[in-house]
């Protein structure tokens, strides 16, 4: 029974998500010129996050942004120089910020982007003294992430191979990417960067390249394996073209599929499972993660898998699982 829309994936006409290009007013810093001083240092410090910290290209514009507001901030204080920077500007910027009502996530992250710069500074010998160290910010709430149950995946990954049984090289295309995501637990950005030869069907694994193109090799299940065998030897050759290169994923225009293509497949299949809400591929990582701990992996394997830095990131999964046994108590025991 097909639980979607029949025109998803059906159709080769790609539609994004127009809430993947949101963004908020108050993450933008004013546009305010920098004192050339200011800004030589700021393209400086954007530089040194690219070639010596291999920063991804979304994370070197989110330090510079917010670098560039609390120059901008300092500035505005007197300051057009590196060597004036101290931990009152610092502050101030940051009660600026909780005062325009910025989140508890956005400060945290300002303040790790100013101790990056500034710990920097001093070691460039552009401050005699780093005032990042002497910088707090409030920890940002974590929040819980929304995953599906056993039997929604089953219903999405079924409604997902009934539309790609219909033939259509997109169609074969979602059923993979669903599949994939669902199997690995990888990111959009690594997913869209998969090439051909990354895939190892004899050993069951991807090889994927996370934050600070950090290489891994994460396990893959015959059934994504299979979805993904079908779309490279029958979807993939009606939509590649002479710029589609090596990339295993690919758009109606033949190029690498775009990380925004990827979050409406997932955003448009999820929002019409029944008792589902609409969620975008990292809900996916979520779910599969989750599912791997309710199913007896230990927590360092899932650590591996989804290629976390540290294990504190993967110990919100147990806190997901001990909500749902504890719904599934309260539900079942006659007591509860």
């Amino acid at each position: 029974m097909a639980v979607l829309d029949q025109t998803v994936g059906a159709s080769e006409r790609e539609r994004v998500d127009p809430t993947s290009r949101r963004t908020s007013t108050a993450e933008t810093p004013p546009s305010e010129p920098l004192h050339a001083g200011l800004a030589v240092v700021l393209e400086d410090f954007a530089g040194h996050l690219r070639a010596e910290r291999n920063r991804s290209g979304h994370t070197v514009r989110a330090y510079a942004a917010d670098v560039r507001a609390l120059l901008q901030h300092a500035q505005r204080r007197g300051c057009t120089s590196v060597d004036r920077l101290d931990i009152a500007t610092l502050r101030s910027w940051l009660a600026a910020g909780q005062e325009a009502g910025a989140a508890r996530a956005t400060l945290a992250r300002r303040a790790a982007a100013a101790r990056t710069f500034t710990a920097w500074a001093l070691r460039r010998g552009l401050l005699a003294l780093d005032p990042g160290l002497l910088l707090g910010s409030p920890r940002p709430h974590r929040h819980l992430p929304d995953v599906l149950g056993h039997e929604q995946m089953r219903l999405l990954l079924d409604a997902a191979a009934e539309l790609a049984a219909a033939g259509s090289a997109t169609g074969l295309r979602d059923r993979a990417i669903l599949e994939l995501l669902y199997a690995t637990g990888i990111r959009v950005g690594e997913l869209v960067g998969l090439d051909i030869d990354d895939v190892d069907e004899g050993r069951h694994v991807v090889r994927v390249f996370g934050k600070g193109a950090k290489e891994r090799s994460v396990p893959v299940g015959l059934p994504a394996l299979r979805a993904l065998r079908e779309w490279l030897v029958s979807g993939r050759p009606r939509l590649a073209t002479p710029a589609s290169g090596p990339a295993v994923f690919l758009g109606a225009r033949g190029a690498r599929v775009d990380p925004r293509i990827v979050r409406a497949v997932v955003h448009r299949f999820t929002e019409q499972l029944p008792g589902g809400e609409p969620m975008g591929p990292h809900g996916l990582r979520h779910t599969a993660a989750t599912h791997l701990l309710e199913g007896g992996a230990d927590l360092r394997s899932v650590q591996e898998i989804l290629g976390h830095a540290t294990l504190a990131t993967t110990q919100i999964y147990t806190h997901v699982s001990v909500d749902r046994l504890k719904a599934a108590y309260e539900r079942a025991h006659p007591r509860a």
